[in-house]
């Protein structure tokens, strides 16, 4: 059984119940959990120095689409609202393969890692030329980071007054039976999983009442958790009013589209009357800032949501709509935001890292992960603080505010995937290559 020790630490912020932050302290990991955290601690096994470090528990990441990554930057789409920006990219994407939803999926993945990130959901909603949810399981597999895929689906094309062109939806009925079959395969509900599979239907615009419906009570019964965008935007909003006569919560609550075991992405346009029955139900929120920002959709009501009990995470959406996967960035502009929407203190660095951790793994159902206390994953992020970014800081552990963006170490399940800054596991270089030539190929 592998065994490391991070010693001497400046700080650790703990994320525990009792959000401990601890001075000169070690943390003990042994095979893929927390053994022990405290002072004074030996190990037989490798040691890792914390010297002018901080450590935290990995963050998490609640919400990506992982194969955006080949189209960041799209000319047409730079600058389009969601509904224009989607039109644009729809025909590009359906000319991926399994290959360039492997290699994405693993560069996105390595991107989120340098980041700090150990734990990430997948929305993959569509699945051209052979593609299939198991292309991203791979890939994770390989990057090593603990994967939260879901089996997303468009099932209403422009033929019948949907948005995406026809070649991008499937059969209900085939949706239904490939979300049984991942589930079957790859989805592991116990403790310090590396793999679990939700279903996610991709947006009430795009598909239609009874796959909501029936994907609701699918999941239920093979107990796992259910994802979808909702309420994104004001284009969202028109169109739930439009076409089902009611806000987006409402049409939630009706199919079944709430409860601790849902969560939705963006909801930026949330009234008080949905905020207020998200936390009655314990439906949880993928906070999407950089996307908000980039597609012009507006500020999340996250301070209201909160302060409500409403269980919120961060996501970094995808790179066609973020143009980055950096999770650190996204934890400081949700920070930012909240305190442009209601003042400067509004949100501090230690909240916004709270909700990147223990709060994203929350909204997907880990309470074993996102927070560093003996008995938990050993999912780590060891953060420098001794270059530039930090320098002159009074408070190294403000990392949001001051601090590195990329990690010094990082593991996951007990396994060191960054060494000093450098990944582990895969050939980076010779990934970015290749991700570049797949990116050449589709703008021909």
């Amino acid at each position: 059984m592998s065994e490391f020790l991070i010693k001497n630490a400046d700080t650790i912020l703990t994320m525990d119940d009792a959000r401990q932050v601890l001075h000169g302290a070690d943390v003990l990991i042994r095979g893929g959990q927390i053994a022990a955290i405290g002072q004074g601690l030996q190990t037989s096994g490798e040691v890792v120095s914390g010297q002018g470090c901080v450590v935290t528990p990995g963050l998490v990441n609640t919400h990506h689409h992982l194969y955006q990554n080949l189209t960041r930057a799209v000319p047409g789409a730079q600058d389009a609202l969601l509904f224009g920006w989607l039109q644009r990219l729809y025909p590009v994407w359906a000319r991926f393969t399994p290959q360039e939803m492997f290699v994405s999926a693993q560069l996105g993945l390595a991107e989120l890692a340098l980041s700090g990130c150990t734990l990430s959901s997948d929305h993959l909603y569509l699945y051209p030329n052979g593609a299939r949810l198991e292309d991203t399981i791979h890939a994770a597999r390989e990057v090593g980071l603990r994967f939260h895929p879901t089996r997303g689906a468009m099932s209403i094309g422009e033929s019948a007054g949907g948005l995406p062109p026809d070649s991008l939806v499937e059969e209900e009925h085939a949706i239904l039976d490939d979300m049984i079959r991942v589930v079957d395969a790859f989805h592991d509900a116990s403790e310090g999983s590396m793999c679990r599979v939700g279903l996610a239907p991709c947006s009430p615009f795009s598909v239609s009442r009874g796959l909501m419906r029936d994907a609701a009570l699918l999941a239920r019964d093979k107990g796992v958790m259910l994802h979808t965008h909702l309420a994104e935007n004001e284009e969202d909003i028109a169109y739930s009013l439009a076409n089902f006569g009611c806000r987006p919560g409402q049409y939630a609550e009706e199919l079944g589209w709430t409860g601790d075991d849902v969560w939705h992405a963006h909801c930026v346009k949330l009234d008080l009357q949905e905020i207020d029955l998200f936390a009655r139900t314990r439906t949880g929120v993928a906070h999407c800032p950089c996307s908000n920002c980039r597609l012009g959709s507006g500020i999340a009501p996250v301070r209201a949501m909160r302060d409500a009990g409403v269980p919120v995470g961060l996501g970094v959406d995808g790179s066609a709509s973020n143009d980055m996967a950096s999770l650190s960035a996204e934890a400081r502009q949700a920070m930012l935001l909240q305190r442009v929407a209601n003042g400067a203190d509004a949100m501090s660095a230690y909240e916004a890292l709270e909700i990147a951790t223990c709060g994203g793994a929350d909204v997907l159902g880990r309470p074993d992960c996102g927070r560093l206390a003996p008995g938990k994953r050993a999912d780590i992020a060891i953060w420098d603080t001794r270059g530039v970014a930090s320098s002159g800081s009074w408070d190294t552990a403000a990392l949001l505010l001051a601090g590195p963006t990329q990690v010094k170490h990082l593991f996951v399940e007990g396994r060191q995937i960054i060494r000093s800054g450098e990944l582990t596991t895969i050939d980076l270089p010779r990934l970015i290559e290749r991700h570049g030539q797949l990116a050449q190929q589709l703008m021909q």
